[in-house]
């Protein structure tokens, strides 16, 4: 992710009153018991889910703009990874009017941005089921006080749903935590001329009755916050880049041949160059949205389809920096993904790096120059590990974050140190990661320790000497 500067500034439930008794009898009964209804993250209080490893998402949904009305039906595929009595998805705002479990119904009741399932019969540790769930309503956004704007939005033209970390439990149903990713399938019918567009790749379109279907597959496991959906009026760009489906999108309300659609136009040579030094590119399709809607202050690296405000192009200006900030985090962020948000430099430190790569490559100033510079305006009390919520999207996690990668490279050296990142991007693709798993890496491939580097420069409360 990506803010503008603007953004930088600010930046176990209990059986339900006349609840059926089948509904808790079951719990701790024979062993089965209910899933955890918090991940446990206290960066998000209340995200997350346990019990259960979500496999894969299918969503049909259906948007109406002038009533800002959508209907849905989620299909989860999941296992569970305990004896399973209960368990909870996040979902906010939105009624929910049948549950069923495999072929039976299910028990259901809301909480605080829960939906509780209670299955017909329990479901023992390793089994392998479905949820569907039918729900309807008016989407709500979300302001977190971290980040801004985000959830679900109502737009001039239709909706846009994106945040971090919160956005997808106010259009779907889902276990809303990154450390359980899944693959998804999207079908999402609005009216005839608009454009709906959503991450992977694009698949038939269909219409009938002034509705239009539009159809995406991410086949790679994505964390859910990751995911959108971008629905309004656009130029939309199809095409290939290296053989695999290039989407891009801009809002019909920003100029044609202006500073968004110039840079997004740089996707596939980003693209290119960010291989050329982490690996090859972790997705089977590309692209990028730019939206017009200025309550979106920020860029969010939505997995292989990053979105993209409209402050960052300004005055119609190109910016092909904040485009490879977000093309980086498909490496860093997508692929490779957090097991908790106090690990956040993780991405964020990697791509604000990448941004330093790019301008080098393209002639401006030296990554190298980058670093001086940063180093000299940083404020060594505030770490990029742990930072605290209120800090998520603060400058320790972003260019401090920055800051330890290049102290990394230049303490083992250019040939160690990409080593390193293809490494960490093939050994730890689609799955997670915590800063730990990336130092233990590091000092593999380096055959050194680098612990004490990688304190000093993240963690440590004053300048680190230079290597």
């Amino acid at each position: 992710m990506v803010l503008t500067g603007r953004r930088l500034r600010v930046a176990a439930l209990t059986c339900a009153i006349g609840l059926a008794a089948t509904a808790c009898t079951g719990d701790d009964h024979d062993g089965f018991r209910p899933g955890a209804a918090d991940v446990g993250d206290p960066y998000v209080p209340g995200h997350g889910n346990g019990g259960y490893d979500v496999g894969h998402y299918g969503l049909d949904v259906r948007y109406d703009p002038s009533t800002d009305r959508l209907t849905g039906r989620a299909v989860i595929t999941a296992t569970a990874t305990q004896d399973l009595s209960r368990f909870n998805l996040d979902l906010v705002g939105l009624k929910v009017s049948a549950v069923s479990v495999g072929d039976a119904a299910a028990e259901h009741r809301r909480g605080d941005g829960e939906l509780v399932v209670t299955p017909r019969d329990g479901l023992p540790r390793g089994r392998q089921f479905t949820v569907t769930v039918e729900y309807a309503g008016v989407p709500t956004a979300v302001d977190d006080g971290v980040l801004g704007s985000g959830g679900f939005l109502h737009t001039a033209d239709g909706a846009v749903a994106l945040g971090q970390p919160d956005s997808a439990a106010t259009w779907f149903p889902v276990n809303d935590h990154p450390s359980d990713k899944a693959t998804y399938d999207l079908a999402v019918t609005v009216p005839d001329g608009l454009a709906a567009l959503g991450n992977g790749v694009p698949g038939p379109k269909s219409s009938a009755d002034g509705w239009t279907t539009w159809r995406w597959s991410e086949r790679a496991p994505m964390a859910s916050y990751l995911s959108t959906l971008v629905i309004g009026d656009y130029r939309v760009v199809t095409g290939t880049h290296a053989g695999q489906p290039m989407v891009t999108a801009v809002a019909a309300s920003l100029p044609a041949t202006g500073g968004a659609a110039t840079s997004l136009a740089r996707t596939g040579a980003i693209v290119d160059f960010l291989a050329s030094r982490f690996g090859p590119y972790p997705f089977d399709s590309y692209g990028g949205i730019v939206i017009a809607d200025e309550r979106i202050g920020y860029a969010l690296e939505t997995q292989s389809r990053p979105v993209y405000g409209p402050g960052f192009f300004a005055d119609d200006r190109p910016n092909p920096s904040v485009i490879a900030h977000e093309l980086a985090h498909q490496w860093f962020g997508d692929s490779v993904s957090l097991t908790r948000w106090s690990d956040i430099w993780l991405n964020e430190g990697f791509a604000s790096y990448a941004e330093w790569l790019w301008e080098e490559h393209a002639g401006g100033r030296t990554a190298q120059r980058n670093f001086e510079i940063q180093y000299a305006a940083t404020d060594w009390t505030q770490p990029s590990v742990e930072p605290g919520r209120e800090r998520m999207f603060g400058s320790a996690v972003y260019k401090r974050g920055a800051l330890a990668v290049h102290a990394l490279r230049r303490t083992v050296g250019d040939d160690l140190f990409f080593r390193i990142l293809r490494t960490w991007t093939t050994e730890r693709a689609a799955g997670n990661a915590t800063t730990a798993d990336l130092v233990a890496l590091a000092e593999r491939v380096a055959g050194r320790q680098l612990r004490p580097l990688f304190d000093a420069w993240l963690v440590g409360g004053s300048a680190p000497t230079l290597p």
